[in-house]
């Protein structure tokens, strides 16, 4: 723990040192994609210090770190076009870890997407039918997976780079006709008034040598009194494995 009376950083209108020390233990790190910002100390040094004196440093800087990585209040599920990256403390890694392997993912890539930022370029758009896509670029330390899903309820057969031939299908569907209690529930009031995305994919198994079922559902979830984009996964292994589990994103902001 530091020992300075001021700020070290000369010119600057900042926490003592031992102050921000203090709040550091609070707070866990956060990554902004690539870049690492240890312990929010950037936050802590914006803060006036007049804000320590009256207590409220760890209640703001909490706040403020929990808020960065929220969806704005007007991003719904209707367009989800923008940059996020997987929060590796609100998903569980072993669920995630031990969905891959039932998918026939090796010990070798499993251990380099869980060490990696798994960051999404999402674009969400209507064609000229009307029919809504959404197609997203993937990046996770090994190379790329591209994701192109038209909302139309139409199967289609993708030889997928991590997974292999795959069929899968997806559409805007209402939360009542989802029959799945842990896909369809715990959604925000907008995505229930506006439906949530629903994916349905599952290994070609002639062609992959795997067999196992990913059901999700997409849509805006409070976690923690913070606004997330995440997606409930309901997934079937080869065994008959059932696991349940949700991925919850940060907002990284538009593309």
């Amino acid at each position: 723990m530091g020992t300075g009376e001021g700020c070290h950083m000369e010119g600057h209108n900042c926490i003592p040192c031992w102050q921000i020390d203090h709040a550091q233990s609070m707070v866990p790190p956060i990554r902004f994609g690539e870049n690492h910002i240890p312990h929010g100390i950037h936050m802590l040094r914006a803060m006036r210090s007049q804000d320590v004196r009256r207590g409220n440093v760890v209640t703001r800087t909490l706040l403020q770190l929990s808020t960065t990585m929220a969806v704005p209040a007007e991003f719904t599920i209707l367009n989800i076009t923008g940059k996020f990256s997987m929060n590796k403390t609100l998903t569980n890694g072993n669920d995630t870890d031990t969905i891959l392997r039932l998918q026939g993912v090796g010990w070798f890539k499993r251990s380099v997407i869980a060490k990696s930022t798994i960051t999404l370029y999402v674009k969400h758009y209507k064609d000229d039918a009307g029919v809504e896509h959404i197609d997203i670029d993937q990046g996770s330390g090994i190379p790329g997976t591209r994701e192109e899903r038209g909302l139309n309820w139409q199967e289609r057969e993708v030889n997928d780079s991590l997974f292999g031939p795959v069929v899968g299908k997806s559409r805007r569907v209402q939360a009542s006709e989802v029959t799945e209690p842990f896909l369809a529930t715990q959604w925000t009031a907008d995505t229930f008034e506006h439906g949530l995305v629903e994916s349905y994919v599952y290994s070609d198994t002639p062609r992959s040598g795997t067999t196992w079922i990913a059901h999700q559902t997409w849509g805006m979830e409070e976690i923690d009194g913070v606004r997330r984009y995440a997606r409930h996964v309901k997934f079937i292994g080869p065994q008959g494995e059932v696991i349940e589990t949700k991925l919850v994103y940060d907002y990284l902001g538009g593309l």
